[in-house]
């Protein structure tokens, strides 16, 4: 775990799970912005902790790099003895996911140990992570949990079965979730991304806002779920780029 402090934050800590240059560090941007202690995970952290470093001095805000494989229980729980050493995690932010090939796949070229990665990058992962952090939530009576979906969310694919099964299993994950924890304070909700995302490092053509959508956009999306009063919750919540129809 490496830490980038400028102060500390009262408000708690806001986990966010699968942080890349996207739609990941916007949201660890946005809860930094608000003045939460922030803890973002992944597997590179040499990668994690350069963003961390700019995320701290932008915000002037503290914040860790932790290291985390999320197909891995063990690594889970490891990572969230170091997250949790920080604080009461008020927010969780799962938005890892094992990449999926631009190429469709042929459902007998799927290995089952590919099928498995899926799955586990997907449903297990928010699983373990989910279940390091809900105790302290019903212990204090409130917590946000917000689970990134996609499109493959609701539908499945012809050649993207892997994608499309350890997605459903998310969401799945996600109803179960809000209506067994309601009532104990704790905020689960699931955010289906229908499109895809500009990366805000590039200025190419194919980061037209006519086509893709902006992640800093999408952020505040997730700001808005976590600040909603409790007697109007949002349990799944839409997004779509310019160019999807509903």
């Amino acid at each position: 775990m490496r830490s980038f402090s400028n102060s500390t934050s009262t408000k708690g800590i806001a986990a966010i799970v699968g942080v890349g240059p996207k739609l990941g560090s916007s949201v660890a941007r946005k809860f930094a912005q608000e003045g939460y202690t922030i803890a973002i995970l992944s597997r590179d952290l040499d990668k994690l902790s350069r963003l961390a470093d700019e995320i701290a001095c932008e915000a002037k805000t503290q914040v860790f790099a932790i290291r985390i494989d999320c197909a891995d229980c063990k690594s889970v729980r490891e990572a969230f003895e170091g997250v949790l050493s920080l604080g009461s995690v008020e927010v969780l932010v799962y938005n890892a996911c094992e990449p999926a090939s631009c190429q469709p796949s042929n459902f007998m070229a799927i290995s089952p140990e590919s099928f498995q990665r899926s799955l586990a990058g997907s449903a297990h992962g928010a699983f373990y992570c989910a279940q390091q952090v809900i105790p302290g939530m019903v212990e204090r009576g409130r917590g946000t949990i917000i689970f990134t979906g996609s499109s493959a969310s609701l539908n499945g694919f012809a050649g993207y079965l892997e994608l499309s099964c350890g997605k459903f299993a998310l969401r799945g994950l996600s109803q179960c979730l809000a209506k067994e924890f309601f009532a104990s304070g704790i905020h689960v909700a699931h955010i289906v991304i229908d499109g895809a995302i500009s990366d805000p490092r590039s200025s190419k053509g194919d980061q037209s806002t006519d086509t893709c959508m902006d992640p800093n956009i999408i952020a505040q999306n997730y700001w808005y779920i976590h600040t909603q009063d409790k007697s109007a919750w949002t349990q799944e919540l839409d997004l779509r780029s310019p160019n999807q129809r509903f």
